[in-house]
């Protein structure tokens, strides 16, 4: 179980805060930390952040979590979507058409853009309620339920496999690049869009609740650039473009609400970040999504 609870969030965003302030990353000097240390003190003191109870938290409930989020997963505010789909759309637009393979495709977000293109299409997702979507999205479409670690796909089936922000879910990222190189055909394509590790770090993940109200999380794994390039080379791919998005630059408002509403636990940590926007601000300053396109050697 994971013990989540607000204050502990507010203080992990101010200890990273002071950690690029102690590392150098910016023009944190001695009053930003003196701030940072009077805004501890303050979140310490504050009656209200004592008062609220903390979380127990079970894991690993992916199936759960895509269940229940697929009624609404297409509705805009998802700004993961934003992010990775211009870089996608870059390197769709430069493949000629062919067969194409949508692992993890969930509601058909990316199968959709395959089609679109000409691309003959097919779909596997370990959620049969968001294939359902997928299916309406798509009707030309083939789907099934599957996993990416094994794909109900023949060899060699495919001129393209695409998969979006699903392999955080997988603990090893071998067994995937392995099956993604097993359908496609020698010179074959692979676009993976990852969630970024540190976006796992900031709580970003997937929620569920429990028939009996308990809370859980889908599992969540933040897989670094050198955990991608170890599997997809081990798998026969060769790496022709990797992004990491959005670069690190002027500090925006983080994601959430500015408000000092805690919420409840399904909008954490969302509306955390008004209690501490500076902080905030700067914790969330990193990439977000990673992006792959990978080849797959011609004698594989």
């Amino acid at each position: 179980m994971i013990y989540q609870h607000p204050l502990a969030y507010l203080l992990g965003v101010e200890g990273l805060s002071l950690l690029r302030a102690w590392a150098g990353e910016g023009d944190y000097d001695e009053s930003f930390v003196q701030r940072r240390i009077g805004t501890i003190r303050r979140l310490l003191a504050d009656p209200e952040l004592a008062a609220v109870p903390g979380v127990s938290v079970g894991r690993d409930a992916t199936a759960r979590a895509y269940e229940q989020w697929a009624p609404t997963y297409d509705e805009p505010g998802n700004g993961l979507f934003d992010i990775d789909e211009p870089i996608i759309d870059e390197v769709l637009d430069g493949l000629p058409v062919g067969a194409a393979l949508d692992a993890a495709c969930g509601t058909g977000r990316l199968t959709a853009r395959l089609a679109a293109r000409g691309f003959s299409v097919t779909g596997v997702d370990a959620s049969a309620a968001m294939l359902e979507s997928a299916r309406e999205r798509i009707p030309a479409g083939e789907f099934s339920v599957g996993r990416v670690d094994a794909l109900p796909v023949a060899d060699r089936a495919v001129d393209l496999v695409t998969t979006a922000l699903a392999l955080s879910h997988v603990p090893d990222l071998r067994p995937a690049y392995a099956e993604f190189a097993r359908v496609l055909r020698p010179g074959g394509d692979l676009v993976v869009s990852d969630v970024h590790p540190d976006l796992v770090l900031l709580g970003s993940g997937v929620k569920a609740i429990g028939s009996d109200g308990t809370a859980w999380l889908a599992a969540n794994h933040g897989h670094g650039v050198g955990d991608h390039l170890r599997a997809a080379l081990a798998a026969g791919f060769t790496v022709l473009r990797c992004e990491e998005r959005p670069e690190p630059g002027p500090l925006t408002d983080p994601p959430g609400q500015p408000t000092r509403a805690i919420g409840e636990w399904t909008d954490w940590p969302w509306t955390l970040v008004g209690w501490d926007p500076e902080a905030s601000r700067i914790a969330w300053n990193n990439p977000h999504i990673m992006v792959w396109h990978f080849r797959l050697s011609s004698g594989s």
